[in-house]
């Protein structure tokens, strides 16, 4: 890589001068206005983690709410509109506000960090996404108390859904809440594909990244064409409520199965998009607690993206029982058994890992290897759904509730909670209690298989789904007691893992840099990273930069601890998408008002539009138009990007 004139020469990480150059160019402004205004990844990162963990708190409330009405048979403590609503709220919370975001958070702090950049290739956007989804919660949680919360189901079916079934404003806050979170998920989509494909560092080619990268990477292409399918049938069921189209009613000519295709096509590739980074985060920690590489690291980044690529052809798998035609129920049940293929070579990718590898046991160990068993008894459940003979029989029964959460709790949380116990200590430079760490992970596992796996035997036995209460004597009774007390088991161990952050915040041990002995770049900085991430720009010469004096896998070495500092602003390379090149220094922008401000104008439109407020949906879209023309006015030096040469 040949030096320019305009970049200065190699300096050390060490160098005092050098970190207080960058200390200096990369200060934030004080005071509660730099809460408002930062656009820092890893505190946007954290953020998103604190508040989709809120909300999975929030859920998880719900859930055993509906436990306690579900313990024993005829109970009152719910009525069946106020069961409808929690249902509805609790399936929205986990799968929209905790299980999409919980990953956006680790992502966001971790993905600059993991290619050794500085921030996110649109800072700016990053925090507009963040803010978005702030927003678009505390939108459909305002339901609470109005006491209108949405009550047809997450998945939300017409013609339930209509006016005619469904007269207040229960689903228009649904609709519109979930269009404002698609423009977040949209935004961040975009920020992370642009963001690997133009800042990872010298050196670092595509064949170099960690699987968490290939996860997101996935991820967010899949909901840049996907988010844009529901929150079209979103915005047509609001006319159809509001304006009387007739996109989904039938006796205006209309037709309901539009909206099982429109809301499947995008529920099906977002299960992958909420399984994908989280096995990324096992593929990338599991290895470290293993003592050895990922075994399989190319079948296992060809499967993430074939997996992706097979889920845009199941979504017809959900609708099964509602009379298609045989030729594609055929192929689509086809397309349904195919995918478990991929997902193997994962399974095996991980088992060999561990068996090949010196395991260290400790908790973040126990909660990734579990997460295997996990994956492979929801995975196997899916695969009995993909036969359509099978799904006749098992589709709105508790089957398919146990699937569902062996797959949102079982593939999601517990590689969520495992990374908390690997990553928080490089996030707040603390490591957490091993001794509660192994009370939270028992109590969760035990929780958790007592809690759904029941389920399977309860739906097999005919009980339906959906439903608020029920007889005794269909022996359903002791299952579902069962089911109440893991369910209660399990948020104790989330209970313990709150208590064991809150104590490690205060008293834990001092981390280190680097207190896994891991080989990623994230360990190559300090805990927590100063707000440029690294003081010098790395240049990677393999996948394992950190390990490549014990590994010997090549002659060439990584370059960590010298390199460039680019410090006349916020500054960092730009490289080629395959290679790794650099071939500019882009320039990217400070902390901001606009993103917040963008966030709260588009709030104000879609409340005008649920409201019918039409002089506040103008004063909201008036707004947006200001805060955008603000944001786009031309800064000097502001994303210009300066060429280098390179040989």
């Amino acid at each position: 890589m040949a030096e320019l004139s305009r970049v200065p020469g190699i300096v050390d990480d060490t160098d005092p001068a050098v970190r207080r150059r960058l200390d200096e160019t990369w200060a934030e402004s004080g005071g509660i206005a730099a809460w408002f205004t930062t656009v820092d990844h890893k505190k946007i990162g954290i953020r998103y983690l604190v508040t989709a963990f809120v909300f999975l708190l929030l859920g998880g409330v719900e859930a055993l709410v509906m436990r306690m009405q579900l313990a024993g048979p005829d109970r009152t403590l719910l009525t069946p509109e106020l069961y409808n609503q929690l249902f509805t709220m609790h399936g929205v919370t986990m799968i929209f506000l905790y299980a999409g975001p919980i990953l956006s958070g680790f992502s966001n702090y971790l993905w600059p960090l993991l290619i050794g950049a500085r921030d996110m290739a649109f800072p700016r956007l990053n925090a507009l996404s963040y803010w978005v989804f702030l927003f678009a919660g505390i939108f459909i949680y305002a339901s609470f108390g109005w006491g209108v919360m949405p009550n047809n189901g997450w998945f939300n079916y017409v013609p339930y859904a209509a006016r005619e079934f469904n007269p207040g404003p229960n689903i228009d806050i649904l609709s519109l809440g979930l269009i404002l979170l698609g423009i977040s998920t949209t935004v961040g989509a975009v920020n992370f594909i642009v963001t690997v494909m133009r800042l990872r560092a010298p050196g670092m080619s595509i064949n170099r990244v960690p699987i968490l990268i290939w996860g997101t990477l996935t991820a967010s292409v899949a909901n840049v064409l996907v988010i844009p399918a529901v929150s079209l049938a979103f915005l047509l069921l609001w006319f159809d409520r509001n304006f009387d189209t007739a996109f989904f009613q039938v006796d205006a000519g209309g037709q309901p199965l539009l909206w099982q295709h429109l809301f499947w096509i995008f529920g099906h590739p977002w299960v992958y998009a909420i399984v994908l980074p989280a096995m990324g985060l096992v593929s990338d920690a599991l290895p470290v607690l293993s003592r050895r590489p990922l075994v399989g690291y190319t079948p296992v980044a060809l499967s993430t993206v074939a997996t992706m690529a097979l889920g845009f052809g199941v979504w017809v798998h959900h609708m099964f029982a509602t009379g298609l035609p045989d030729i594609s129920m055929s192929f689509f049940s086809g397309a349904s058994i195919v995918i478990a293929i991929p997902s193997a070579v994962a399974v095996f990718a991980w088992i060999a890992t561990i068996w090949m590898g010196r395991p260290v046991f400790n908790t973040a160990f126990l909660f990734f290897s579990s997460f295997i068993l996990m994956f492979v008894i929801g995975g196997v459940s899916g695969f009995m759904t993909a036969s359509v003979p099978v799904d006749w029989q098992l589709t709105d029964t508790y089957f398919v509730v146990a699937h569902i959460h062996y797959v949102l709790i079982g593939i999601n949380l517990f590689p969520v909670v495992g990374g908390l116990y690997y990553w928080l200590p490089k996030m707040t430079g603390r490591m957490l209690n091993e001794g509660l760490g192994q009370l939270n992970f028992w109590l969760m596992f035990i929780g958790f298989n007592m809690a759904f796996f029941p389920m399977h035997v309860t739906g097999l036995l005919g009980m339906p789904r959906r439903i608020y209460t029920y007889q005794s004597g269909l022996g359903w009774d002791s299952l579902n007691m069962v089911t109440t007390v893991g369910s209660f088991i399990l948020a104790a161990g989330i209970l313990v893992l709150l208590v064991n952050i809150a104590l490690s915040l205060g008293f834990g041990r001092r981390a280190g840099a680097n207190p896994w002995g891991a080989g990623s770049l994230e360990w190559a900085t300090s805990s927590p990273p100063p707000h440029y991430n690294f003081v010098v720009i790395p240049e990677v010469a393999s996948r394992h930069p950190l390990w490549e004096e014990s590994l010997q896998e090549s002659l060439r070495r990584s370059r960590v601890r010298q390199g460039y500092e680019l410090s006349e602003g916020h500054e960092t390379f730009g490289t080629g998408t395959l290679d790794g090149r650099p071939d500019v220094i882009l320039r990217m922008p400070g902390d901001s008002w606009m993103p917040f401000l963008l966030s709260l104008s588009l709030t104000l439109l879609f409340a005008g539009m649920l409201l019918q407020s039409w002089w506040a949906g103008a004063a909201g879209l008036l707004a947006i138009l200001v805060s955008l023309a603000v944001w786009l006015w031309p800064e000097p030096h502001l994303g210009q990007a300066v060429e280098r040469e390179h040989g």
